[in-house]
């Protein structure tokens, strides 16, 4: 899965959560890129484009599949068991490769409301923000997708609340399968293009955050 998004704005922000600067959703999507702690330079530089993109007056949101405006926003629900420290990822389908569940934040959405529908959609469970993490996205990229229709996706990837022995019910149409991946084990993460190219920075980003020795780099 890949991510990019755009679309007319709504003038109520009745449906958004988090903090906001004014009854736009706009400034709500700023407000949440603004206040995410980049946790290296190319975290720094994708919060600064992402701003400089807000700012434009440029749609944010997915209005015509499959790419349409380019760039649009997206959102990753990663799942983290904190016991056994595991993340879960998906064999995405189209993007070839282990990707949290996610996809496209609709027309009025706000992205906290995206992640959790997505995670439902995907996963089968009813999803909870991760309390250690908290509400706000934990981490920020803008990456180019992979395979047909490739664009330009700003994503916001929140840390949901996760256990291993959960059940879940994969979307078969966006995932061959699912799987933990162990956040301590660096023979998981040798091989950076099984992944997206945000994943290993945030494995260490969430590492950091725990205060514990990062495995990958």
């Amino acid at each position: 899965m890949t991510k990019v998004l755009r679309t007319p704005l709504l003038e109520t922000a009745d449906a958004w959560e988090g903090p906001v600067s004014s009854n736009s959703p706009r400034d709500v999507v700023h407000d949440l890129a603004e206040a995410i702690t980049p946790h290296d330079e190319q975290e720094r530089q994708a919060q600064a484009f992402t701003l400089d993109w807000i700012a434009s007056g440029a749609g944010l949101f997915r209005i015509q599949p499959p790419a349409t405006p380019d760039p649009h926003l997206c959102v990753y629900a990663v799942l983290v068991d904190t016991a056994a420290r595991k993340v879960l990822l998906a064999d995405h389908v189209k993007a070839g490769a282990w990707l949290p569940p996610g996809g496209h934040v609709d027309d009025g959405e706000s992205p906290r409301e995206a992640v959790l529908r997505e995670a439902g959609e995907e996963l089968g469970i009813e999803a909870e923000l991760h309390p250690e993490v908290g509400e706000d996205p934990f981490f920020l990229t803008v990456t180019q997708t992979r395979g047909a229709h490739s664009h330009t996706d700003v994503s916001f990837w929140f840390v949901l609340s996760g256990c291993e022995a959960m059940a879940l019910v994969g979307d078969p149409a966006e995932a061959h399968e699912l799987r933990w991946f162990a956040l301590d084990d660096p023979t998981e993460w040798t091989d950076p293009s099984r992944f997206d190219p945000g994943m290993l920075r945030f494995v260490d980003k969430l590492a950091t955050l725990w205060e514990t020795p990062g495995t990958v780099a």
